[in-house]
């Protein structure tokens, strides 16, 4: 059976001291092994990377993640980091395509499929954010405008790299402060089509967008989910711990 993987990101969040608090913790209570058949992760600023690969140890079961890497090995690309850098701070897995980077900071399919080949050329493991807007999704188009975009980004990859690649499916109307928490029903749908496209060739297809401890264990229970890509629920360490016995409850069926 698949792992169901379980994250967070901190987004800009997280001093130095609290990162070592959060991070201390996590290893306090998981010891050197997570809960059979869960993959946890942590996604922190760029600051805290080497800190959280620290404490972690390098024979750690959590994934260690950048929140954006540069497709570019190297060069006058100011403000950006490159995969090889976050590799050897000690990251795993690069976040591709989130939303905020997508409407902030210009980020396009095209860029999101060169960031998907450099992370695959250096080893690290992509974790692709799609998702659509809710006048997108008003319309009824929301399982087509996902599968483009994952589409683009995943053009020209092999089985073996494809199989590599984490996807997850973040509504932009169901993430962030403003955002409402989607419904069984709402996802459904994306996930049917996310896994006719995709399926068991990709090692992942997580949701994100508004989970917490109440909708957790039945977002978990929709056909196709492996995963949960959690932001403000989890930023508190019980909180991540308590997403963590909810997905071991699960698997445990």
């Amino acid at each position: 059976m698949t792992d169901l993987w379980i994250g967070t990101s901190w987004k800009m969040n997280k001093t130095l001291d609290e990162a070592r608090a959060w991070t201390t913790g996590l290893v306090d209570a998981l010891g050197d092994s997570a809960p059979a058949g869960i993959q946890p992760f942590v996604i922190p600023s760029f600051t805290a990377t080497t800190t959280v690969r620290a404490l972690l140890g390098q024979d750690s079961p959590v994934l260690l993640g950048v929140q954006n890497a540069h497709w570019e090995d190297a060069g006058a690309w100011t403000g950006e980091v490159s995969v090889p850098q976050a590799k050897d701070a000690g990251a795993q897995l690069v976040e591709i395509g989130h939303s905020e980077r997508r409407e902030h900071f210009g980020e396009t399919v095209e860029t999101t499929r060169l960031k998907v080949a450099a992370a695959l050329r250096h080893g690290l493991t992509p974790l692709l954010c799609i998702g659509e807007d809710a006048q997108v999704k008003a319309e009824g188009g929301s399982s087509a405008f996902i599968l483009e975009q994952a589409a683009g980004a995943l053009d020209g990859l092999d089985a073996a790299e494809l199989s590599r690649v984490v996807i997850a499916y973040e509504p932009i109307w169901a993430i962030g402060e403003k955002g409402r928490p989607a419904t069984v029903e709402e996802l459904r749908e994306p996930f049917a089509a996310l896994a006719e496209a995709y399926g068991d060739r990709v090692a992942g297809l997580l949701y994100g967008g508004s989970v917490n401890l109440d909708n957790a264990a039945d977002l978990l229970g929709i056909e196709h989910v492996t995963g949960l890509f959690v932001g403000r629920t989890a930023w508190k360490l019980e909180d991540y711990l308590e997403l963590l016995r909810i997905a071991e409850a699960h698997r445990a069926g």
